[in-house]
């Protein structure tokens, strides 16, 4: 199965709590911290929600 390499490059401090939440589901707590998450549908729709703050790429 194929992985997305998640990067967290803004902050979370003054975000919604919603983003924050799905943030950190994703396992982004501070800016530079990165995570390798399965590439579905569930992933594709907590980055569309976050895509403002992270970086994603093929993994």
């Amino acid at each position: 199965m194929a992985q997305l390499k998640i990067t967290l490059k803004k902050s979370l401090i003054g975000r919604p709590k919603d983003q924050i939440a799905t943030a950190q589901s994703l396992g982004l707590h501070k800016p530079g911290n990165t995570a390798l998450q399965p590439d579905n549908v569930q992933t594709r729709g907590k980055v569309a929600k976050i895509s403002h703050l992270i970086e994603v790429t093929e993994a």
